[in-house]
């Protein structure tokens, strides 16, 4: 007899033997892995599908542990030791991944994961309200690439931007999403949480906006404490250096050192970082059309040369945020 792939799945038969045997996990634990393994299997008759995660059903026997949100043994690719059916993902987005990608990252060795906060502000004119999450979608990218073990989850967008009842700082302007001090780290500890529950050893918090740092700081602390650094819980402010990038950005001549402020929520730094993203995050080509393509006096209408100057500033905040996470991780 050929030797079954799955412990879980030659499992799941023996579990249901003298019953009704779920064929498509009886398939799936004697066949190759160059074939598909089946998407459903048979529940016994009369009964409802058993339910996932382990639990027992009411007097049934035991079930088997599951992921993937459905049972184990109503498909394979429920049972935790199934292997991927698909190449490795491209991708080091949590949300861009499966189930699946995330496990095999994390058993190759993943044991970071990078927790990115923007917001949604009032940024003059040119800009999306999404500023800071459009530069975070670039740099916690090129962060965890050059890391090379680790992945991002979601960015979060909503952060504290102004007081809510009196309509203080960005509140008065409409579009603005403001979250209360103590919402803002509710939601932050829950994230948290959620990476220690899947078994990251060191997870990082970084900001793009100035009214993010108390939460995560606040947050890193309280874990840091209560779990005694198992895992890590940190807030690595080295990414949000913006007269760095600024001198950075001057000294490799990407603008120059005497800019003049349009007096706007804007400046050319973070321009050039989010048309990386998206040029029409800082609508690019509508300001070429009505002949405003610039910012405090440095020019963006060549595309090619914005595009190559924003990508130079990614890998720049990319490089100094790596290296304070790696003094975090002490490797």
């Amino acid at each position: 007899m050929a030797k079954p792939e799955s412990f879980s799945l030659l499992t799941a038969s023996l579990l249901v033997a003298g019953a009704a045997v779920s064929t498509g996990v009886l398939a799936a634990a004697h066949t190759s892995s160059g074939q598909q393994p089946p998407t459903t299997g048979s529940a016994v008759a009369g009964q409802q599908a058993p339910p996932a995660g382990g639990r027992q059903g009411r007097g049934g026997a035991p079930r088997l542990p599951a992921l993937g949100g459905g049972a184990c043994e109503t498909s394979a690719y429920n049972c935790p030791d199934t292997p991927n059916p698909l190449p490795k993902a491209d991708t080091v987005w949590l949300e861009e991944m499966t189930w699946m990608d995330v496990r095999d990252a994390m058993q190759a060795g993943t044991t970071t994961v990078i927790i990115a906060t923007g917001g949604i502000e009032p940024n003059g004119p040119w800009l999306a309200l999404g500023k800071h999450n459009y530069v975070l979608k670039a740099n916690c990218d090129a962060i965890a690439r050059k890391l090379g073990d680790a992945l991002c989850a979601p960015i979060v967008p909503f952060v504290p931007e102004g007081n809510l009842d009196t309509k203080s700082g960005h509140m008065a302007t409409m579009g603005t999403i403001s979250m209360r001090e103590e919402t803002f780290n509710a939601l932050l500890s829950d994230i948290v949480m959620s990476m220690k529950q899947h078994g990251f050893e060191h997870i990082i918090m970084i900001g793009d906006s100035g009214g993010n740092g108390r939460g995560m700081t606040a947050v890193a602390e309280k874990y840091t404490k209560e779990w005694a650094g198992k895992p890590v819980v940190a807030h690595v402010s080295d990414h949000y250096t913006y007269s760095a990038v600024t001198k950075f950005a001057i000294e490799k001549k990407l603008i120059p050192a005497d800019t003049q402020s349009d007096g706007l929520h804007d400046d050319p730094v973070i321009t050039l970082n989010m048309m990386v993203t998206d040029p029409y995050s800082v609508r690019w080509a509508e300001r070429v059309k009505a002949g405003k393509a610039s910012i405090d006096g440095v020019s963006i209408a060549d595309k090619d040369k914005a595009l190559a100057a924003g990508r130079q500033i990614v890998a720049f905040r990319a490089t100094v945020t790596a290296d304070a996470i790696r003094k975090v991780r002490g490797r």
